[in-house]
């Protein structure tokens, strides 16, 4: 018993004390964790070293070398640990970049970086970082490490130097929500369009002249059935987003739950639903700030009719009664697209005869804006005008909220 007690004892310091291999002092640095072995178990990532050159804000470097380990002193193939390089068949490239000049002055949300990852994805496309040729994606607050091809590094050094360009200014925006119950407009304001692609189905787009769309929304506000349901200004650091909001919950009773220890036998589950408009906004300037790149989300859910259903229920008193519960019949709303336009131009969103939630219980504004009430149809032809005021001044800057952070919410006032 002893002999093999002693063999367990020597198994456990085995597998409790992982030996990585030793690197070449020419594969780059990365302490986050971002790199691992396909058969790491260890809390400790391994380390590679790297010799780089810097460039501007970024550094470069050739193809990454990595320690391959596992707990049973082999991978998981049967290979001998050793060095690995990463794969370059692609002439994939590793490069870091400096983006401190914009996170350290983005402070109202916890991770400013991501706005920067996501406009990197948007603009290469997801694919680009799961196949083939390998690339590797990752950020913190002061350095975006990026492993991919020279092609790829190019569109990544744009993005990165339109968000260090502002240096994370503050841009202004007029946004308006606008709701008109016929297209019947476009008959006269069809002279100050220009069509720009949609792909969403039913939806248009247009840019127009700044003066041009003051005189269509001067137009549009003297009909009947003008509608707005926004506030019309909006503060958003470069490259991040904000989001107009207009939500409502909405109860019902939603089932029946058996109770004998109540009088009446049983209890009424209640059940709610969302319903209203979010719009969400992410503009990015390029380099020269004559041009606005942005991503347009907008969500609509309208609860078109509760149903009634009366539902047969046992009594304490062994006679059978009636509950009523309600089933809600939904519609639901998706738009999601990326425009270009130049700084001086107004973007004229139409999503079409979409859902208007409308609201029930007598109030009838947002923040102090008209809302439609019930004599007004159920869907209607929603326009979303997109304006950009130019920077703020440093002083407003300073103290001004992101609105990623603050989303311009108007929940349960209508």
């Amino acid at each position: 018993m002893l002999p093999r007690l002693a063999l367990a004892s020597a198994m456990v310091i085995v597998f409790s004390v992982p030996i990585w291999g030793q690197t070449p002092g020419n594969a780059p640095t990365e302490s986050n964790g971002a790199w691992h072995a396909a058969s790491e178990i260890s809390p400790s990532p391994p380390v590679a070293e790297t010799g780089t050159a810097k460039t501007d804000n970024h550094s470069t470097a050739g193809p990454a070398a990595l320690t391959s380990w596992s707990a049973s002193g082999a991978s998981s193939d049967g290979a001998s640990p050793g060095n690995v390089t990463l794969p370059s068949d692609g002439g994939q490239v590793w490069r870091e970049y400096d983006i401190s000049g914009y996170t350290t002055r983005v402070t109202n949300t916890n991770r400013p970086e991501q706005a920067i990852i996501d406009w990197i994805l948007r603009e290469t496309g997801y694919e680009a970082w799961h196949s083939d040729p390998l690339g590797v994606l990752s950020a913190n607050r002061r350095t975006l490490r990026v492993y991919h091809t020279p092609q790829t590094q190019a569109v990544v050094a744009d993005i990165v130097g339109r968000f260090l360009s502002s240096e994370a200014a503050t841009q202004t925006f007029s946004m308006r929500v606008v709701t008109l119950d016929s297209p019947s407009w476009r008959s006269k304001g069809q002279a100050h369009l220009r069509p720009v692609p949609v792909q969403t189905p039913g939806a248009c787009a247009w840019i127009l002249a700044k003066e041009d769309a003051a005189i269509l929304l001067a137009e549009l506000r003297r009909r009947n059935d003008y509608r707005e349901h926004s506030s019309p200004y909006l503060m958003v650091n470069n490259g991040q987003s904000t989001v107009v909001s207009a939500m409502r919950t909405r109860p019902y009773p939603r089932d029946v739950l058996s109770r004998p220890d109540l009088p009446t036998g049983y209890e009424i589950q209640p059940g709610q639903v969302e319903e209203g408009f979010q719009i969400d906004f992410s503009p990015l300037l390029t380099a020269d700030r004559q041009m606005i790149d942005a991503t347009i989300k907008c969500d609509i859910d309208q609860v078109e009719k509760m149903i009634p259903v009366t539902i047969e229920v046992p009594s304490a008193v062994g006679a059978r009664k009636q509950a009523d519960i309600e089933a809600p019949q939904m519609t639901h709303y998706r738009f999601h697209e990326r425009f270009r336009w130049p700084v001086e131009h107004v973007m004229l969103i139409g999503l079409g005869m979409v859902p208007l939630p409308l609201p029930v219980n007598g109030q009838s504004t947002i923040a102090g804006l008209p809302l439609p009430f019930g004599q007004t149809a159920a869907r209607g032809d929603l326009l979303i005008f997109i304006e950009s005021k130019g920077q703020l001044p440093a002083a407003t800057t300073a103290g001004a909220r992101t609105p990623a952070g603050d989303a311009r919410t108007y929940r349960g006032r209508y």
